[in-house]
Order: C-alpha cells, then structure tokens, then sequence
C-alpha cells in the first residue's frame, strides 16, 4: 500500500447530529471495521443492529457526571494522538494497553442552534461541547495517521475513499478533513466566546473571535477575477442569509450585497403601518416608498429613479402579491426579496426564469443589536450594529417655522432612508416617497445637488412640468458643516429639513433656514453608512 494511504480498522463515532449516521456506521462495519462509540451514538447504532463497543471499554471509566466526562483519557486520545510510525509511541501504546483509531466521527453539542432559540443560560451552557473538540483536534493534528470527520457531507468522500483503496483513506483527503476540522472548531468557539461577550455587555472584548459555515462558492466576487464564498454566521437574522430561493439562478456576489442592503432598508417600515417598497443599485436605494398596497409603493419608488431601477434588487416589507408581481416583472429587475408571497405571485415570477426570488420568511428587527464588520489591513473593524430608529428619537424643532403635520410625516420617512443611504447622503421625499437621492460624494453639497438633479430628471421621464423636488422635504445622513447645502436644499424646492445637528456653524445653518423659510428639525443622531 503506498505510504500516504492509511487502513482504517478501527472507527470511533460520536455525533449530535445523527443525519445518515446508521448508513455510513453500516458501511463501515461492512469492512470490517471496528466500531467504537458514547452514549445516544452508542444507543442508536446498537437499536440499528450494528456490532459496536462502548467507548468504556476503552477506558474502563463509565461515562460520568451527567455525560461530561466521558472521552478525556488516555486511551482515546493516545488512540488518536499515536504516531503509528514512530517506535516510541508505539511502545507506549503497547505498553499502555492503548489501541489505535484511524477514524474519528463526531458533530458537536448545538450550542449555535440552543442560542439561536435563545434557551436559558444554564442550557447554553450544557451545550458548550468539550470532548468533542478536544478528540477533533488530536485527530487532526495526527492526520498522518488518522481521518476525522465534522461534517455529515464528507461520510461519502471517506467512503468512497475506502471502496477505491481498499479499506485506506488518502493522505490528500485527510488533509482536506483536517483543515475542515480546525475551522469547524475555530467557528464553534468564536459561537461560544461571541455568546459570552453579549451576556457580559462586553462591547469591545480583548479577543474578537469569527466563524462561519458555507453557503454556497460564487461563481466570483466584486469582479469577474475575484474568487468569493458566501458563509453564515449563527445570527438567525432573518434576510438574504434565512431566505428561501424559490427560482432564479445563483446570486452573485453583488445580488447578495445589494439584496441584504434593500431588505435591511425596507424593514425600517412596519408592515401594519403600510406597504412599502426599497429598490437598490450597487448598495444604494434609488427609490423607496410607502403606499396602500404593493403595487402603489413599487410605483411611487420606480418613478424616483426608473434608469437606475434597471437591473435592480426590490425588497418590499410583506408578502409579495400578483399585482406587485406583475408590475416589478414589466421592467428588468435582478431580484426580489420579500417575507413571503402568493401562490399567484410565484406563478407570476416564474415566466422570468432568471429573475430570483427569496422568501426570508420575516423581516429583519432595525432595533436589534448586533455587529457589523470590515476588513481592513492588518485586521478588522467591528462595531455594533446601527440600531437608532427615528420613531425613537426625540426631533428638536430649531427654526422659527415648525413642520405642518405632512412634513413632519415626510421627515421621518426621510430620515429612515438616509439611514441607509452610503455617505455622504441626501434624500429629497415628498408624500412617503423618494424624489431624489444623492449618495457617497466627497462633499454634502454634491450629494444635495446630484438629488436635486435625480428630482429633475425623474419629472422629465415622468412629463411633468416641474422637478419632482418642489414642495418635498430633505433629510441628511450627517449634520451641514456649511448652508450651501441646506441652501442647495431650498433652491430645488424643499420647504423642510431633517439633519442631526450638532455643527459649530450649527447657528450659521439655522439662520440660513429661517432665511429661506424652512422648517428644520435636529435629531441628535447621526447614520454615516461608508
């Protein structure tokens, strides 16, 4: 047998998850193979007729105190730490009574899933696996010699492995199973440490630990010469990560990106309030709106910017009918993402077989906390998540004129788009709906204009007479350092503002509002999205 081919005789089998498990036990043991395992493993393939010892009779110590303690010892873990080809080891194996294990099968406690359904804290605790990842890690540190498996998709590459070498696995496969298994350690871990620092408040631990599970590789990433993957986290957040696929071909790298920023976007709209409607382009809404029903929101956000609509992502905030449907199908659009839809509306999407079309289930909670993350250089920038909604903000009317009722409605609805519009950002709204929208400019003035430009040339694809800027109001992501672009603001139409406050031109601005005529609210928060 060639050197990096290793036999398989003996199997010790320790799994959570016992998906496939009996099948691939059975297999095993048709080769011959010796298998050993704990506790409800034990049980079940013993329920399945399969010959199997106790891992006890390996240790002599019965499993103890409440299932803690049950695989730490010498006998497992010399098992699996054993190095076959040198004599030392083996003399000690010898002389220890210690017999070899050249493949080791265990999944872990499910501590993600017991946080996920947010169980007690005694009850995550239970879950925090340590036998499991100790015997993962000697395994795989020893893969020389020995074969682990983590995950209940490799039981056919090990045995077809077996079938094509006669009973031996290669040193190439337990390499790739021994990364895995670091990562799947690491990911649990980073779970577990993650999950401590939330319940102590701790903000900005000394250790920030990251982990995740792949979904699917991309096809590439931002550009065609970037290899990409798509992987999950633990968060049970609902969006593009939860939703179902019910058609369309596979998400770029780029649809997953612009369909989690609509679908975060839109969940700033309680779907008891009204329907609302987000449409991205590259990470950046380009209409939003609220209306009655589906139809009516889609139609007053597509007029805001119907030539960058073109090949855009939709997110609405319920479920998904046969009107909306049949008017987000006339144009070309990427995807769409919804809670849920009709049967009607599934049946709609289908005559466009590459529009995709995700069910998230529920929408995103833009109140809770959480992380977001960069890279950079050398590192990572992590931060908590920007959970300050403009319902919960106490606004400041600093001008001599207040807001009507109307503009103040149109304000907050505004604002809640800023949100997550990319810095610098302006947003022109009139009658919950978006005119204009100017993002990510070096200076605020520019985005104000580029707003106002987008407002004009909407009403020009509209026909009508005048920019659809005329009697709106503005909301900026960031306080005006300077009035040229409060000023900008009031030379295109809009009659009230919504910005943070807090510049040290601060009176400069107001004066210019009250100047103007305006109508300007500070909220004391401040949404940069870079």
């Amino acid at each position: 047998m060639p050197s990096d081919l290793k036999r398989v005789s003996r199997a010790l089998l320790s799994v959570s998850d016992k998906t496939g498990l009996v099948d691939f036990a059975r297999a095993l043991a048709a080769r011959g193979i010796e298998l050993v395992s704990t506790g409800g493993t034990h049980k079940a393939l013993s329920e399945a007729g399969l010959k199997v010892k106790d891992v006890s009779d390996l240790t002599g110590f019965p499993e103890m105190m409440d299932g803690r303690v049950k695989t730490l010892h010498p006998a497992v873990h010399g098992g699996l730490l054993g190095i076959r080809g040198n004599p030392e080891h083996q003399a000690a194996m010898l002389a220890h009574g210690i017999v070899p294990i050249d493949l080791l099968v265990v999944n872990l406690y499910p501590f993600e899933a017991t946080i996920a359904a947010n169980k007690p804290y005694d009850d995550c605790i239970e879950n925090i696996d340590i036998g499991g990842p100790a015997m993962i890690r000697a395994a795989a540190k020893n893969h020389n010699d020995v074969a682990v498996v983590v995950d209940g998709g490799d039981y056919a590459a090990v045995l077809d492995e077996l079938a094509k070498h006669d009973g031996a696995v290669s040193l190439e496969l337990r390499r790739k199973l021994a990364q895995k298994a670091y990562a799947r350690t690491a990911a649990y871990d980073a779970a577990i440490s993650n999950w401590f620092a939330a319940e102590l408040g701790e903000d900005t631990p000394a250790y920030r630990a990251l982990g995740g599970s792949i979904a699917e590789v991309l096809r590439y990433g931002e550009n065609p010469h970037q290899s990409a993957a798509f992987y999950r986290t633990p968060e049970q957040r609902p969006g593009v990560a939860t939703a179902r696929q019910v058609q369309g071909k596979q998400l770029s790298y780029n649809n997953i990106n612009d369909t989690d920023a609509a679908y975060e976007a839109v969940a700033e709209f309680l779907p008891e309030r009204s329907a609302a409607i987000v449409i991205v382009k590259h990470a950046n809404p380009c209409g939003v709106a609220e209306g009655t029903t589906l139809r009516e929101a889609y139609e007053k956000a597509l007029r805001c910017d119907p030539v960058s609509a073109f090949g855009g992502i939709v997110a609405m905030n319920r479920p998904l009918d046969a009107e909306a449907a049949k008017a987000i199908t006339e144009i070309f659009t990427e995807v769409i993402i919804a809670p849920d839809a009709s049967e009607e509306a599934i049946a709609i999407i289908a005559a466009k077989k590459n529009l995709r079309l995700l069910l998230a289930g529920g929408l995103p909670n833009p109140r809770q906390e959480g992380l977001t993350l960069r890279t950079v250089a050398g590192g990572f920038l992590a931060q908590s998540r920007d959970n300050a909604v403009v319902d919960a903000m106490d606004l400041k009317v600093v001008t001599k004129r207040a807001p009507s009722d109307r503009e103040l409605q149109d304000l907050r609805f505004a604002f809640r788009v800023a949100k997550h519009v990319k810095s610098n950002a302006i947003v022109y709204a009139k009658d919950l709906a978006t005119v204009g929208v100017g993002a990510g400019q070096m200076s605020r003035v520019d985005s104000s204009r580029i707003a106002a430009w987008k407002a004009a040339e909407a009403a020009k694809a509209a026909g009508l007479p005048e920019s659809l800027a005329k009697g709106s109001v503005v909301a900026s992501d960031a306080f005006f350092p300077f009035a040229d672009g409060l000023l900008a603001a009031a030379e295109a139409g809009a009659t009230a503002v919504i910005q943070p406050g807090g510049s040290m031109r601060d009176e400069e601005v107001i004066k210019a509002a009250d100047d103007a005529g305006l109508a300007m609210v500070f909220t004391g928060h401040r949404h940069f999205r870079h």
